[in-house]
């Protein structure tokens, strides 16, 4: 990492308190949309589809109607919490023969053995079939309370729009120049006429936007005909055409077939604190564990020392090993993947929690041409060779690194959390978790507290922000460590977002380093 960053730049970022309802996403014009909603009587749940798809309009490359997730739920007063789960899932006339195994590892955020061509990464043979116009729309028929069309409208007219290209849109797209321009589609929406990443304005007089015209039709079409439109309708026979004209092997059934489900939360204690978080398929499973073998690590103090650290980095690395034995999951590079996490408390006390992906920055870099949809790339997220518990399959379920999660603290306080960052999210949410549990912190003082992130097989990834005889001591006990800087670009540390509730009063917090990542109340 360049020595040449400031040592003295101090960045904040207070966190935002309201006895109002309080949306925190990755991207303050999302988080705005979903506290309209709350200002104009809807409800957490209400707020989290009305973001969900913003975040599809403001920020593409994270997340979309091309893409899945899953959103946990608590309603106001329950003693337990259900999970809509929209993962992806692989077509059903998949081939293995398309993916043939060549030398070497693949190029993006998994270590597998390379695919030729990259095709479980790239292009149409990439794309799982998405579950969040699914998702969305069950969460609404059993929880929200809201019109679906007036839900998904803030994102059609923010497609309309056009993504409005600023320094940090524009480090984006040269972040992904080379693979976009492969795709007519997507060269056309995110690049010059000369093949170059669109470029903001140098001043205040000028601007540049990226247009997304064909992805406001598509919005428009599924807000008024509901996810029917997506899965069994016109949009649904247009998605597939131009998927198969790409070289893809989908079909309509896999759309008509793909169901969105509510399943219980997973439901445990840690030292008399309650914990919701997601089963199954996910890293809930891994950060449950990560709890339990924290048990036996006797926390002091008001804030966590080296110890503490080291408490943090030998359980979350035990439990991320009995993941890559059980689960399939294994050890990746450190590459940008394309998650987005938003959190939601209203003025009731309701509680959402939504992690949402294409997975790769740009999901498989595929916009259809005719939709504008972004397509993900969740292929990838399936081991290529044959045998393993994550191989790759038709009509397979993907297995994902997210982990949005509740919290009830022994005092009351109740928190909603989650973050981005591939497997670099479970790790930050069990840290977040521990500072708001064991030590009490508020968000404000959790989120501007350094970190750690265990993501990789055999080093550690350390804050510069820790001071010598933290590490030092650190040092003493963890072998492999590197040190890195919390910066906007790249993201060394995952990218969270949480909202808490004491009392009546919602706080809400975005990472502090994420330019456009912010909370913001309704009124």
């Amino acid at each position: 990492m360049s020595k040449a960053l400031s040592s003295s730049w101090q960045v904040r970022k207070p966190a935002v308190k309201s006895e109002h309802g309080i949306v925190a996403s990755q991207n303050r014009i999302a988080s705005k949309v979903g506290a309209d909603v709350l200002t104009k009587g809807g409800n957490a749940i209400d707020a989290a589809i009305a973001t969900s798809f913003a975040l599809g309009a403001v920020e593409p490359w994270m997340s979309g109607i091309g893409g899945g997730g899953y959103m946990i739920i608590r309603l106001a007063g329950e003693p337990t919490a259900k999970v809509i789960e929209f993962g992806m899932r692989s077509p059903g006339n998949l081939e293995l023969a398309d993916y043939p195994i060549t030398k070497g590892k693949s190029s993006d955020l998994f270590p597998w053995s390379a695919v030729k061509d990259d095709r479980n990464v790239f292009g149409a043979l990439a794309v799982a079939i998405p579950g969040q116009v699914a998702g969305m729309e069950l969460a609404l028929q059993a929880f929200g309370t809201k019109s679906w069309q007036e839900l998904v409208a803030p994102s059609v007219a923010l497609a309309k729009q056009g993504l409005t290209v600023d320094w940090y849109a524009q480090l984006i797209l040269a972040s992904a120049a080379k693979d976009l321009s492969k795709y007519p589609a997507s060269k056309a929406t995110f690049l010059d006429e000369n093949g170059f990443p669109k470029s903001s304005a140098w001043t205040a007089l000028g601007s540049t936007t990226c247009n997304l015209t064909n992805l406001a039709r598509s919005l428009e079409t599924i807000g008024a005909e509901g996810a029917d439109a997506f899965y069994k309708g016109s949009l649904a026979q247009s998605i597939i055409k131009d998927l198969n004209a790409a070289g893809g092997r989908h079909t309509l059934s896999d759309l008509k077939n793909y169901k969105a489900s509510i399943v219980d939360a997973a439901s445990y204690t840690y030292r008399d604190h309650r914990i919701f978080g997601t089963p199954t398929l996910t890293a809930g499973p891994t950060l449950q564990r990560t709890f339990e073998l924290l048990e036996s690590w006797n926390p002091s103090g008001s804030d966590p020392d080296a110890a503490s650290y080291v408490a943090f980095d030998k359980a979350i690395r035990q439990a991320n090993a009995e993941r890559f034995e059980t689960m399939g999951d294994i050890e990746h590079e450190p590459a940008p993947s394309c998650t987005t996490h938003f959190s939601v408390v209203d003025s009731a006390g309701n509680m959402v929690a939504v992690t949402q992906t294409l997975l790769s920055i740009f999901g498989s870099r595929l916009m259809l041409p005719e939709s504008g949809i972004l397509m993900n790339n969740g292929i990838m997220w399936f081991d290529p060779e044959p045998g393993k518990p994550n191989s790759l399959a038709p009509s397979k379920k993907c297995l994902a690194n997210i982990c949005p999660t509740l919290l009830e603290r022994t005092d009351g306080t109740q928190f909603a959390l989650g973050a981005a960052g591939g497997r670099k999210i479970m790790p930050a949410v069990a840290q977040l978790s521990s500072l708001l549990l064991d030590y009490q912190m508020d968000l404000d003082k959790a989120f501007h507290m350094p970190r750690i992130d265990v993501s990789l097989a055999d080093i550690t990834i350390v804050d510069d922000h820790f001071s010598d005889a933290f590490l030092h001591e650190f040092r003493q006990a963890v072998k492999n460590v590197k040190t890195a800087p919390r910066t906007i670009y790249p993201y060394n540390f995952a990218c969270p977002s949480a909202v808490s509730r004491k009392n009546t009063l919602n706080t809400g917090a975005t990472e502090i380093m994420s330019p456009w990542a912010d909370a913001v109340a309704g009124s």
